[in-house]
Formats: C-alpha cells, structure tokens, sequence
C-alpha cells in the first residue's frame, strides 16, 4: 500500500500560478504511475493529469493542457503539477492518486486504488 499527501494548494487570482505536491510513502514510489484528479462542488471528480513510472509519458485533461505541468522526482518519492494561467473554473478539491505500474497508466478513477486526501485550490476572478 502507498500512502499519498498533497501540499501547495491555495487562493490565487485569475492568471496565477500554484504548485502543488504530493508526497507519497510506503511501497516503492517508481513502481507506480500517478495521477492528478480533481473534484469541484457539485461535480464528479475529473481526471487532471498522469504520469508514467519513469516520467517519460505525460497526459493531460483538454482543459488543462498548455497550462499544467505534471512532473515526478522518484528520488523525493513526489510528485508534482504545476499549474500557471489559472482559471476560476479550475476552482476544485485536487487529489493525486497512484496506479500500480503493471499496466498502462489510465485516465480513469477506477484504475487508481490509492488516493490523497486533497488540497482546495481556489482561484478568484
């Protein structure tokens, strides 16, 4: 089992930029591909970003892409999404969730049985 905290949420104006992180402990953190979710009120939670083990594979959600940045560093066991050009419609609870490796990584919540307990990131207009 990996265990998974996320960091660096906050209130940012429209245009901004934030940084979060997502600290994993447990199993070995490079056997996973991860994930970034996120969940506004009201809505389902909707797939963000992913990440292969090695970093090599990045994806991103349409509307996100040009404006977030996932990136991992198996050395600190973190992984991180970069988010700059803020929306208020990116307004949302994000989670990071890690997929075991034995398979391509997914966009689906299904595929991630481990999950962080989320940061709100809340962008102003």
């Amino acid at each position: 089992q990996v265990q998974l905290v996320e960091s660096g949420g906050g209130l940012v104006q429209a245009g901004g930029s934030l940084r979060l992180s997502c600290a994993a402990s447990g199993r070995t953190f490079s056997a996973y591909h991860m994930g970034w979710f996120r969940q506004a009120p009201g809505k389902e939670r909707e797939f963000v970003a992913r990440i292969s083990v090695s970093g090599s594979r990045t994806y991103y959600a349409d509307s996100v892409k040009g404006r977030f940045t996932i990136s991992r560093d198996n050395s600190k066991n973190t992984v991180y999404l970069q988010m700059n050009s803020l929306k208020p419609e990116d307004t949302a609870v994000y989670y990071c969730a890690a997929q075991l490796g034995v398979s391509l990584s997914s966009s689906s919540r299904d595929a991630y049985p481990y999950w962080g307990r989320g940061t709100q990131v809340t962008v102003s207009s």
